[in-house]
């Protein structure tokens, strides 16, 4: 971790495991070093943050480009190698600098369902997550996040002292999917696109609260 990013680091583990009482599972599954795609439902401004303070490596979130604007804000985001996205997360832009990330052997945190979710439940994937997986190599670790929807959820004004926790799945490889993608015609690939988000989907769902982890909503 460069120096900003780790104090950054430091601070909201200190925050999540205190305010929010947080639980991390399965983070060692999270390869060390190498490429790889994070891959995490999304409930709350907290969940980028959250699930990089489970694991013991940099992270490259993604941020909308406008935010970059700020003089202070646009250099914190720089400081901590922040990917630059438009609005959708979709631009030819954004999925270049996602892989040219991933070429340097970066992690990055990316949601199939591309914005949060308004009731708290899983919504379904986009094909952009799978257009992402399918043009890289990299291994691709389901996330899920739990209690953030109540913890600070789109009809919050302010974070609200409730228990979140992230679990983490085990490395997907996509192989099959990425040698058919190499060979077949337009049609075909962009359902590959959409097969693959929601196999992504499907993971994450599958992904359960451990423990004393309880009452989140169902998926």
């Amino acid at each position: 971790m460069k120096l900003s990013y780790r104090l950054g680091w430091l601070a909201f583990n200190a925050l999540f495991r205190t305010y929010f009482r947080c639980r991390f599972y399965g983070a060692d599954r999270v390869p060390a070093t190498g490429p790889v795609v994070l891959a995490a439902n999304h409930a709350s401004f907290i969940d980028p943050p959250l699930i990089g303070s489970g694991v013991q490596r940099q992270i490259n979130f993604l941020a909308r480009d406008t935010l970059f604007n700020n003089p202070i804000l646009g250099a914190l985001l720089r400081s901590w190698e922040v990917v630059p996205v438009d609005r959708d997360g979709a631009g030819a832009a954004g999925l270049k600098a996602i892989l040219d990330r991933l070429l340097k052997g970066g992690a990055i945190l990316l949601f199939p369902e591309g914005t949060r979710t308004r009731d708290g439940r899983l919504q379904p994937a986009r094909s952009g997550v799978g257009l992402t997986v399918i043009k890289s190599t990299c291994p691709v670790v389901p996330v899920r996040v739990f209690g953030t929807y109540e913890a600070f959820g789109r009809h919050h004004r302010f974070p609200r002292p409730r228990r979140v926790a992230v679990k983490y799945g085990q490395p997907l490889g996509f192989a099959r999917e990425r040698a058919e993608a190499a060979t077949c015609g337009k049609a075909r690939l962009k359902q590959i696109y959409q097969e693959v988000a929601d196999h992504l989907m499907r993971e994450i769902a599958e992904l359960k609260p451990c423990d004393d982890v309880t009452r989140f909503p169902p998926g």
